[in-house]
């Protein structure tokens, strides 16, 4: 008589230690919400240090986590800053050379592995909501879309919101056209994003990786009048009005979403990074975007530069039930750790032959020791200032000319419009040239060339980057271009 409550009482044990067991490990996979916006500059936020435009969503997100004041996007151009942070690699090895047009041959391959993939295969719920832009045959069965790369659900367009932020009428959901929207480009986004987190058909228990790509602020600006009028008396002109505008219309969407987890119970565990696809799209003698007044603060360059202004951009990460609030930090962080970091924390492992050049910063994140394993590394071959690539090792960066084709005296892109076959011959063909090096702790704007002061420190940053660039180069595919479909 007394062997039944003895065996009941191991039984109800062993269920509590599988409970506890269970609810630890939940703990240990956080819920991922990215929030990418589009040519968002480093100096355009209040917490970066912007004079007129207000943020204070994006302020609280900030002192709720780490402020990142060295964080960096794969690449300076939207397309290839996107793939690089969906697979961890530099973009040029999955072929992603540049922004992609309609109807282009270049496309994120179903094949690729990807950080949907990697969550989706650990048990997380999947959506990418916003601007996809990376496949130039959208929605269409002739190339990958979302679902292929690892997305449950999309809502989503192939570029930009168009005809224009306001009222877009270009989203597809999950292949199916939506039709037109009353609205702002942001807002819409985030509805859906909120509509999918309170509706998502799978399992409520199971996590979820919610990636969210506003198209703000990239051209064609618009903003609501409300916010507008708020800017008026600082800016320049109107057009600089709706621009400040559109940030702040931004902050109002983030606000929207932090605001939801927080009525879900959801905000401890969901570990919330925050950034852009690559620096400001600026007004200057070689562009004709009239409403980008966007601010690279006291970088060099600005979107489609290797120097800092096209790479160096905003970025915020907060995880209350792990990460330490009201941090700022200096340490080297990209889009690229993505893949790496959070295939660790779902408990995944990198698939094989999967070459990565983020690094995992888990423990960054969760204030231990850490060291960046491996330098970081950009090559744009259509960059506007002429060196084409370069490496931060450290406090140290490299950046190098080319002998391919480049810019001419007016500022002309000999290259074409985007990757050919011609350009592609020449990716792969050129060979590093001229170099320039500079201490970025001591001069984040890049302003003294060192490469003659500092000659070991230039030998050694100079066989880094000619050994990665070596590398990617070998790996980089060439397209094969068809005649352009309707």
């Amino acid at each position: 008589m007394r062997l039944l409550p003895a065996l009941l009482f191991c039984a109800v044990l062993q269920t509590a230690l599988w409970i506890s067991q269970a609810e630890a490990s939940a703990a240990e996979r956080p819920n991922v919400l990215v929030i990418l916006c589009d040519d968002l500059g480093y100096g355009d936020l209040e917490c970066y240090g912007h004079p007129h435009i207000k943020t204070p969503n994006l302020n609280r997100l900030a002192e709720q986590g780490i402020r990142l004041t060295a964080c960096y996007s794969a690449a300076p151009v939207c397309s290839s800053s996107r793939a690089g942070l969906l697979t961890g690699q530099t973009p040029n090895r999955v072929g992603i050379y540049d922004w992609i047009p309609p109807n282009h041959v270049m496309q994120l391959k179903a094949e690729t592995p990807t950080v949907a993939k990697q969550l989706k295969q650990a048990g997380y719920s999947t959506a990418v909501v916003g601007k996809w832009h990376c496949n130039g045959r959208f929605n269409s069965p002739e190339q990958a879309q979302p679902s292929d790369n690892g997305f449950d659900h999309w809502y989503a367009t192939q570029n930009n919101a168009s005809p224009r932020h306001e009222n877009p009428g270009n989203f597809i959901a999950n292949g199916d056209p939506v039709g037109p929207l009353e609205g702002f480009s942001c807002q819409l986004v985030t509805d859906e994003a909120i509509r999918w987190l309170k509706d998502r058909p799978s399992d409520k228990a199971a996590p979820f990786f919610l990636h969210v790509c506003f198209h703000e602020p990239h051209e064609p600006v618009e903003s609501p009048d409300d916010l507008v009028a708020q800017y008026r008396d600082v800016a320049r002109d109107e057009d600089e009005a709706q621009y400040f505008a559109n940030v702040a219309n931004v902050d109002l969407a983030v606000g929207r979403l932090m605001a939801a987890l927080d009525d879900m119970q959801l905000a401890d565990n969901t570990l919330v990074y925050f950034t852009s696809d690559n620096g400001p799209e600026t007004l200057d003698r070689y562009r004709t975007a009239n409403r980008s007044y966007g601010s690279p603060g006291e970088m060099r360059g600005m979107k489609l530069h290797i120097y800092e202004g096209g790479i160096r951009v905003a970025g915020i990460v907060r995880w209350p039930a792990v990460v330490e609030a009201g941090q700022i930090s200096t340490v080297p962080v990209c889009s690229l750790d993505l893949f790496p970091t959070l295939s660790n924390l779902a408990g995944v492992d990198v698939p094989e032959g999967h070459t990565l050049d983020g690094v995992d910063i888990t423990a960054f994140l969760k204030g231990g020791e850490f060291k960046r394993e491996k330098p970081l590394f950009w090559n744009y071959y259509r960059a506007l200032s002429p060196p084409r690539v370069a490496l931060r090792d450290g406090d140290w960066k490299i950046v190098a000319h080319w002998d391919g084709p480049t810019m001419d005296g007016e500022g002309r892109k000999v290259l074409g419009s985007n990757v050919n076959p011609s350009s592609q011959h020449a990716i792969k063909t050129a060979q590093l040239t001229r170099f320039e090096l500079y201490n970025l702790a001591k001069d984040p704007s890049e302003t003294e060339d060192l490469a003659k002061a500092k000659p070991k420190v230039l030998d050694r940053m100079k066989k880094l980057v000619l050994d990665q660039y070596r590398e990617v180069q070998q790996q980089s595919p060439e397209w094969k271009f068809e005649a352009a479909k309707k």
